[in-house]
């Protein structure tokens, strides 16, 4: 018997149970949801425990998660939803947790993706987010759960390279699952790897720093946030802070340059940012990587990397969480491999 049919049934209606200790937030949520004529709220709790017992009934479609609740939290709660009944849960938290890594991990686990309270654990303006929310749950809504369950791969490639890369630097740019993703293919890479490293991760800025801390753990090279005038160092991980980064080059050097948008929506055009600013400096030596996420951002960044004689790997849809940003680049012509998610590392590897 196929647990997750059971668990999620195919609708035209998105069922969705929201799940939060707060009554104010329940019903601003339920209200926001249920604007949109293709959602129904079938269900509210107030901790994990109770929502555990409802997913069980309830078979929803979405689970809105918090995170901070009494009795049982949303990190346990999410836990025990993807062993027992995977369904696409989408984490809400406030910005001002005393512990960010929370929702990294919940990434990790298995949530699709995660929305910010707008002014704390109970937002009195959360309405100002109303798109957002409904643009992320019917997302969530459209995933394959069986996607979250993808194995890590069975190697890493360690070698000593004794010959001149033919790659200077790697820009891998993500949004929905892609903290999962990054992880994943980072895994793969030896600590001896003969390029810089740029990741490029649609997220919230508070958030980057738990994401650098949980790549550190997760792969053998050094990690960090890209800071101003950064070098971009062979066997070196920069994680873009939620601002536009970019590569600049300086004689022979290399550095980051950061530049604060007036835009908020920095998300939709980071990846192309980054990316084409580095076959700016690096010409034919950059390798582009596009992975899982919602939207078109990194196409034209792939593209650029193209036209430069530089090369471009896309993560295989059989493996994506959302195709939207592989899918927008193939389909744009400017992509040399196609590769599942845990065989991208070794296709890394191979086209340096």
């Amino acid at each position: 018997m196929n647990l997750s049919a059971i668990c999620n049934p195919k609708s035209e209606i998105i069922k969705v149970l929201v799940v939060d200790d707060s009554s104010f937030m329940r019903k601003s949520l339920t209200y926001i949801l249920e604007s949109d004529s293709s959602i129904k709220v079938v269900g509210v709790a107030e901790d994990g425990l109770e929502a555990l017992k409802k997913v069980r009934e309830l078979h929803p479609g979405v689970v809105l998660l918090d995170i901070e609740m009494p009795r049982m939290d949303g990190f346990t709660a999410l836990r025990h939803i993807m062993n027992e009944c995977p369904t696409p849960v989408l984490v809400i938290s406030a910005l001002n947790k005393r512990d960010p890594t929370i929702t990294i991990k919940s990434l990790e686990y298995g949530a699709i993706d995660f929305i910010a309270k707008p002014s704390g654990v109970i937002s009195y303006d959360i309405e100002k987010i109303r798109d957002e929310i409904i643009d992320k749950v019917k997302t969530a809504a459209s995933v394959d759960i069986q996607k979250l369950r993808l194995n890590p791969p069975e190697e890493s490639f360690e070698k000593q390279w004794s010959q001149r890369a033919q790659k200077e630097i790697v820009v891998i740019g993500a949004s929905t699952g892609g903290p999962r993703a990054v992880v994943t293919v980072l895994s793969c890479l030896p600590r001896n790897i003969p390029t810089a490293i740029l990741v490029v991760q649609h997220m919230i800025p508070e958030f980057v720093p738990s994401l650098a801390d949980r790549l550190k753990w997760g792969c053998a090279l050094e990690v960090g946030v890209a800071q101003e005038g950064d070098v971009l160092d062979q066997g070196r991980v920069l994680v873009a802070p939620g601002i536009h980064t970019a590569v600049v080059k300086e004689g022979e050097q290399k550095r980051i340059s950061l530049k604060k948008e007036l835009s908020h929506d920095f998300n939709s055009y980071a990846i192309n940012h980054a990316m084409e600013s580095a076959a700016n400096a690096y010409d034919s030596g950059v390798l582009g990587v596009l992975l899982t996420g919602m939207g078109s951002d990194g196409a034209n960044g792939m593209k650029a990397i193209k036209d430069a004689g530089g090369g471009t790997i896309a993560e295989d849809q059989s493996t994506c969480i959302v195709f939207g940003m592989p899918r927008a680049a193939i389909e744009m012509g400017c992509v040399d491999k196609v590769v599942p998610l845990p065989k991208i590392g070794q296709a890394i590897m191979e086209m340096i």
